[in-house]
């Protein structure tokens, strides 16, 4: 068993750019652990993942602020503070602030993480819509 008390002791908030467009910092909550990472992300307005899909699944928790989630299935979503979201196995997706609104989220990672390419400032659209685009 391990128990972390808010966050990993004595680890840095770190700025995230290689996998992110915009302005993102993650805060450990808890570091790799069998396969599962949990991270408090923070993304300000028009911030977004690169689009991405994990081995396990991710489950992401919205704390606080406004923002969207967009798969290659299906249009873009909204994300507002209290909305639990299970994205499944394999799914090839991103999740970002909205155009006016940060967005906190506890992202819980299971398995590895693929990262592919950037959403584009275009694709993303007025007001975090994006249409359907290539991940590649």
């Amino acid at each position: 068993m391990i128990i972390v008390s808010g966050r990993v002791t004595g680890a840095p908030s770190e700025r995230r750019e290689s996998t992110f467009d915009g302005t993102v910092w993650t805060d450990p909550v808890l570091p790799t652990t069998d396969g599962t990472t949990i991270n408090q992300v923070f993304l300000a307005p028009r911030s977004r993942t690169h689009w991405h899909r994990h081995e396990r699944g991710q489950i992401l928790h919205i704390t606080a602020g406004h923002g969207w989630i967009g798969t290659t299935d299906d249009e873009p979503r909204p994300l507002e503070t209290g909305d639990t979201v299970w994205i499944p196995p394999g799914e090839t997706h991103w999740h970002g602030a909205g155009p006016d609104s940060f967005l906190l989220h506890l992202a819980i990672s299971l398995g590895t993480t693929e990262w592919l390419a950037p959403v584009t400032d275009t694709l993303y659209g007025p007001g975090g819509r994006t249409p359907k685009e290539s991940t590649r």
